[in-house]
């Protein structure tokens, strides 16, 4: 979780033998009784200390198995400009000035942010969470060797909250995944993490509980992003919630089974800002995690899928649905929508998205979010009494926030393009005006003098065609130009 350092000057009170003797007598119980639902006690090992060995010997080693595996991340602010050489810029609310090139052997530097890092490529690739970056800030990692290296981000995605770092090592140790979608509550889970930045000597800190609930949902944020409350697909419900003690600096840490696997990565953005919650959360190692940092290792943007529905009020039900028809009702549609264009009218049911059952609108944004964009699915639809089978071919969704790419699909000819649904209107996620509902791509970027621009293109022309060829993906407007030598016939929708 990022975090700012705070200073408290701790007060203790002496207790009492006899109170000391009941809480070893309580803490030995609750670990006994763990124990014996982890570790099969056999007749030679019935004895209590025998099994609570056995589960602190079980967290040992899996601690000892993964700390090389998660490093501290350190952040410091940029110099303003004017400021002098080798000095960062005063924080408001912070009392520290400190030199910009960070040394370990330095103990009076004070860094001004701080988050957890898991490796996920022997070569420096490390994973933390989006919302540990900060633009205007210098990245650090410490690795459990003590060493400091400058970081970059090879690609960042505020949708899922995930970033990929870059550092100039080798020979590290990747975090082994495990898989988060068997998960039960009541599960035994290790945290590592850097809380307080407490281990930006590298060596990190470790915390234990079980597996609270499963697909819990990020608070809204008190500062929405470009208008929304809720940027994240987290905001819709995936997140893993534990007891774990999860404080400040643990985003992006790792949260481990007792197999000694990352089922999750911890994050606070379900966290009510400005305040430390008794509860930790993680973001799950799925397949759309797993979808998400192969994206991102390699640089490249992640892609989301929309439908294109949504709320308006006030509708009234043609018909009423029967109390065992569990779903959503499709209350407005986007004009040039896959919606629209799959059939699908106000009033409709919708009861699944590729086989998942779907209870609210949230379930149905996490579950159509999950899919890549251009992905085919299926939906299941009530529908004038009955259920229907409705194929869809989903368009993209627009990410709100900074997203970092470094690894992007060449121009062509000067530009580049992108779904027409990657647009954001600054009222609402909008495919087209009434007039604009064949489906398109839109020119997103265009370089000064190109041939683009000298032909008339501009950032924001809507392509519908290339030649006779209809297109409304990037792929499709790629093989259609491709397709065609010398001079290439664009139909704009103005």
């Amino acid at each position: 979780m990022v975090g700012r350092r705070r200073f408290r000057l701790p007060i203790r009170r002496p207790a009492s033998s006899a109170v000391m003797e009941r809480m070893v007598v309580v803490v030995a119980a609750i670990v006994v009784a763990l124990a014996t639902l982890v570790v099969p006690v056999t007749a030679a090992q019935n004895d209590g200390f025998a099994a609570v060995a056995a589960v602190q010997q079980r967290f040992i080693d899996v601690i000892a198995e993964n700390e090389s595996s998660v490093v501290a991340i350190t952040l410091v602010r940029k110099p303003e400009e004017g400021a002098p050489a080798g000095f960062a810029a005063a924080v408001p609310g912070q009392i520290n000035v400190g030199p910009i090139a960070p040394s370990l052997d330095d103990p009076a530097f004070m860094f001004n942010e701080f988050g957890t890092g898991v490796v996920i490529g022997a070569d420096g690739l490390i994973l933390t969470n989006h919302h540990v970056l900060r633009e205007d800030h210098d990245i650090y990692v410490t690795t459990v060797d003590r060493k400091l290296h400058v970081a970059t981000v090879r690609a960042a995605d505020p949708r899922s909250d995930l970033a990929v770092l870059k550092i100039d090592a080798s020979g590290l140790r990747p975090m082994p995944l495990g898989d988060a979608s068997g998960l039960k509550k009541g599960q035994l889970v290790v945290a590592l993490g850097n809380p307080y930045a407490i281990a930006s000597d590298g060596e990190v800190s470790a915390s234990w509980g079980i597996i609270s609930n499963l697909a819990r949902k990020a608070a809204p944020l008190l500062e929405p992003v470009e208008n929304q409350t809720r940027p994240t697909l987290h905001h819709f419900g995936t997140l893993i919630q534990t007891d774990a003690k999860l404080t400040f600096g643990t985003s992006g840490g790792a949260l481990l089974d007792m197999d000694g696997k990352m089922i999750g990565l911890t994050t606070s953005l379900a966290a009510i800002t400005g305040y430390e919650q008794a509860a930790g959360y993680a973001v799950p190692v799925d397949d759309t995690f797993r979808r998400v940092v192969d994206a991102l290792k390699e640089g490249r943007e992640v892609e989301y899928g929309l439908l294109g529905v949504g709320m308006s009020p006030g509708l009234v039900r043609a018909e009423p649905v029967p109390a065992d028809v569990e779903g959503w009702m499709v209350e407005s549609i986007e004009r040039g929508s896959p919606a629209q264009r799959a059939g699908l009218v106000p009033g409709d049911v919708i009861t699944s998205v590729a086989g998942k059952p779907i209870h609210d609108f949230d379930e149905l944004a996490r579950e159509v979010g999950r899919l890549p964009a251009a992905t085919k699915t299926q939906l299941t639809v009530w529908r004038r009494g009955r259920e229907l089978p409705v194929d869809v071919v989903l368009s993209k969704y627009p990410v709100p926030g900074r997203k970092i790419v470094t690894k992007r699909p060449s121009a062509w000819r000067g530009m580049r393009i992108d779904y027409g649904s990657a647009v954001r209107s600054s009222q609402s996620l909008i495919f087209a005006p009434p007039e604009m509902s064949e489906p398109h791509v839109v020119v997103t970027e265009l370089a000064e003098g190109s041939l683009a621009q000298r032909a008339g293109l501009e950032v924001g022309s809507r392509i519908s065609r290339v030649g006779g060829r209809r297109v409304e993906t990037p792929d499709e407007f790629r093989r259609a130009v491709d397709a065609v030598d010398g001079d290439v016939q664009l139909t704009l929708i103005d």
